[in-house]
């Protein structure tokens, strides 16, 4: 269990947040982050007409989210968490992650399970192109 709280800044500009660990078994610390996260491979086999999920929590090493099918552990998996959306300054980034499924276990819903799992392999991928303001063009072509 993780106890987060907001310490008073020393300075106006510098905002600080500690996490404090308290009976914690794992060895990274997790976020407690809604990113959207996409399977794409299941075992092998792609994917097909899987919504749009949100991670539940994400470290390092793994991730906690929410899946429609039973899943056994030690299966694998390709993630896609789309870690920044495209925004008129700046790409995209979305996090692919060859992953294994460490656990299982019936969620609140019915037909829906948690799954942890553990990340065998991470790359990075930005879409799109970054397009810069005019003023900044025409600043950096005379300079």
């Amino acid at each position: 269990m993780r106890v987060a709280q907001q310490v008073k800044p020393r300075t106006a500009a510098k905002t600080e947040i500690q996490v404090a660990r308290l009976r914690e078994r794992r060895a990274y610390v997790r976020a407690r982050l809604a990113l959207p996260l996409c399977v794409s491979r299941v075992a092998g086999q792609t994917s097909c007409a899987t919504p749009v999920l949100r991670v539940h929590d994400i470290s390092s090493s793994g991730a906690f989210f929410m899946y429609p099918h039973r899943i056994d552990p030690g299966t694998p998996l390709a993630l896609e968490v789309s870690l920044l959306e495209e925004r008129p300054r700046h790409r995209a980034v979305r996090m692919c992650v060859d992953a294994h499924v460490v656990r299982a276990e019936a969620a609140g819903e019915p037909g829906w399970h948690g799954l942890a799992v553990a990340f065998d392999d991470i790359r990075y991928v930005r879409n799109g192109h970054y397009v810069k303001p005019p003023a900044l063009a025409t600043a950096l072509a005379t300079a």
